[in-house]
């Protein structure tokens, strides 16, 4: 037990690193509480690694992928439209909100979304089929929250030397890319177009911030030219 705990701690952290889970962790954190998104994070690894521990152990079932990776996809492009409202309607503050009622079940619900049919998922499920389930399930939990802690500290980080609302519109982009090709590529198993739909829009997300930062930047230089032409003037 206590090797399948290690296996599956070790598996399921690395995993994780850079997975989506991490995303939705960062972005659940610049808006709420720390100790409240772990939490939710906690019980969401449970049950997803709880349902994986019993599929690969007792069933030996197979997960049907496309509907999981369509409901997927729509979550991810909920998270996205979400997510870059709350960075319009925010400001950019060091102050979390208060804690809505329901935001534990909400962090709970996208989170086993995002993770259903995922690798760490699959991973988890192949280390119960030959090994202790009590030790692949205590493992896979652990490694999933110790690598979504990592996470938080880095959306702390990030959110005390970038605005606020430059991280929302980030994290929804990143929603809005992941989304579009878990649509078009595992659910629809469209993998050229996901390539063109994914990249296309990147590019023109590229383009557009692009542009506004020198319209920022010209209008950032225009304000101080006509500070010093006053000042000059008196």
């Amino acid at each position: 037990m206590f090797a399948a705990i290690l296996v599956s701690l070790a598996v399921v952290f690395v995993a994780e690193l850079g997975d989506k889970s991490q995303l939705i962790t960062m972005t659940y954190a610049l808006r709420h509480r720390w100790w409240v998104v772990l939490s939710g994070v906690g019980i969401a690894a449970m049950l997803v690694h709880g349902l994986s521990v019993t599929i690969g152990h007792f069933l030996g079932l197979t997960l049907p992928e496309r509907p999981i990776a369509f409901a997927a996809a729509t979550a991810f492009l909920l998270f996205a439209v979400w997510t870059w409202r709350e960075g319009r309607s925010g400001d950019d503050d060091e102050v979390r909100v208060a804690e809505p009622r329901f935001i534990i079940p909400a962090i709970i619900s996208s989170f086993v979304l995002a993770e259903l049919g995922d690798k760490t998922m699959l991973a988890t499920v192949a280390l119960a089929s030959d090994r202790d389930p009590w030790g692949v399930w205590i493992g896979a939990t652990i490694g999933m929250v110790l690598a979504d802690g990592v996470a938080i500290v880095v959306g702390a980080m990030l959110h005390k030397k970038l605005p606020a609302g430059f991280l929302h519109g980030m994290a929804s982009v990143l929603f809005l890319l992941f989304g579009l090709w878990m649509l078009f590529d595992a659910a629809l198993g469209w993998r050229t177009v996901a390539l063109a739909v994914t990249g296309g829009v990147a590019l023109c997300i590229a383009v557009a911030t692009a542009v506004r930062f020198r319209r920022a930047r010209r209008a950032r230089a225009a304000q101080a030219s006509e500070r010093d032409s006053s000042s000059e003037s008196v």
